[in-house]
């Protein structure tokens, strides 16, 4: 019985392994595709600056503005950026790709 056991994983191991999917919409944040991921000059604008900024360089991608202490999601999105601001509503922290 253990011989079967043994024989039916090498035989599942010696399968030829099956290139992973590619994620259809996939532009933003590339590995060497050239596109910023991040924009550290901007902390310490204004959020609607900051937004302007970031939009003017990537036409069509989602640009979140968000408050202090606000909760966020973890999911990374290739075409999102969010904006940390704090009570002045000036960037907080560098805005980023995710």
């Amino acid at each position: 019985m253990a011989e079967e056991d043994s024989k039916q994983n090498a035989i599942s191991n010696d399968q030829p392994q099956q290139p992973l999917p590619t994620l259809p919409g996939y532009r933003y944040g590339g590995g060497g595709s050239g596109e910023r991921k991040t924009w550290p000059e901007l902390v310490g604008l204004t959020s609607e600056e900051a937004e302007r900024r970031i939009k003017e360089e990537m036409p069509g991608v989602n640009v979140h503005v968000i408050p202090p202490d606000y909760f966020v999601t973890m999911d990374f999105r290739t075409d999102r950026v969010r904006i940390f601001t704090d009570s002045s509503g000036k960037v907080s922290r560098a805005p980023m790709i995710g």
